[in-house]
């Protein structure tokens, strides 16, 4: 399951500190410390933090740190804007990228963290929401982090704000395209390719469900493409890129494919739920050529044969007649 969507999501990422992206999230286990949501007025035993509130709204909450190393450990503190990557992973703004979202929004009571071995530490931080943001669904997180070298080792929670107002999840299918390889067998199928972009359209945090058929005109020969496993979450405004294999296609010159979205939207509470199904399609050709080059073969020698036959008969009839001679 997506980060985003799972029960923990916290991040161990090796990164180089020189302000580039961080790479996919790893193991917490892999640190040498550990990090928690504090036990308060918001809750207890939360596994990352999730809130709904207005623009305006200010919110007060901690972080618990807890250092499993045989020594002392300086840590950073601070906030960072999520994104998902191409492999479908959560992942944060590495420490010196600039932060629009969510990570502009926590601000930590302190931005550095001295625990000492065995030892538990809260630091408190407030999220706060400014006015005019929009409404909807914004993510990021708060991180602890250590330099060793060039590498900043980093483990946070996700931070899932929903702003108050109108909620309009929504997706879309950009850039369907559909492709066809062909097969030697004049009489036989071949396979067919979708493309497509999938965009989040709207202002809530969605993955989609998905499927494809392909078929031929007026919706002929029609094939399903095999099961599409559901895209990861996708924040407001963000891609994925599909490409979809369809076997067995008709090489029926002019096909047809379509993409159904559902979108899936996950509530505050972790809850779930299918919105209602949205098609897309595109066409492409598909043009049986070996048939069609046995075709035009057959039709060059029925041609051939025809001529001659215009030359014979074109013969027969100037040839001179003679009349019978009786000796």
């Amino acid at each position: 399951m997506h980060p985003i969507a799972r029960a923990a999501v916290s991040l161990l990422v090796a990164a180089a500190v020189a302000g580039v992206t961080a790479g996919p999230a790893a193991a917490q286990d892999e640190a040498p410390w550990t990090v928690a949501t504090a036990a308060n007025d918001l809750g207890a035993d939360r596994d990352n933090y999730s809130y709904t509130a207005d623009a305006g709204e200010r919110i007060d909450d901690g972080l618990v740190i807890t250092n499993h190393d045989p020594g002392p450990l300086d840590l950073a503190v601070y906030g960072a804007d999520a994104f998902t990557t191409d492999t479908g992973q959560l992942d944060l703004l590495a420490k010196g990228k600039p932060s629009t979202g969510v990570g502009a929004w926590v601000h930590p009571g302190r931005d550095r963290v001295t625990v000492q071995p065995g030892q538990t530490v809260e630091v408190p931080f407030t999220v706060t929401i400014p006015v005019g943001a929009p409404s909807g669904d914004h993510v990021g997180g708060i991180l602890t982090s250590m330099t060793q070298g060039d590498v900043e080792r980093r483990v946070g929670s996700r931070i899932r704000v929903r702003v108050g107002g109108d909620l309009r999840p929504s997706l879309s299918v950009e850039n369907l395209d559909v492709a066809y390889s062909g097969t030697a067998n004049p009489f036989g199928s071949g396979d067919a390719t979708l493309t497509y972009t999938v965009r989040n359209t709207g202002n809530a945090l969605l993955a989609a469900r998905q499927s494809a058929t392909v078929s031929g005109p007026f919706g002929s020969w029609r094939v399903p493409a095999a099961a599409i496993p559901d895209s990861p979450q996708l924040l407001p405004g963000e891609t994925r890129k599909v490409s979809v294999p369809v076997h067995a296609v008709t090489p029926a010159v002019y096909l047809g494919a379509t993409v159904t979205l559902v979108p899936l939207l996950t509530d505050a509470a972790g809850s779930t739920a299918p919105l209602p199904a949205a098609d897309t399609t595109a066409h492409g050709w598909a043009v049986p050529w070996t048939l069609v080059g046995l075709l035009l073969a057959l039709v060059a020698v029925l041609l051939v044969l025809r001529r001659l036959r215009r030359t014979k008969e074109s013969v027969d009839e100037h040839r001179p007649e003679h009349d019978d001679v009786t000796v």
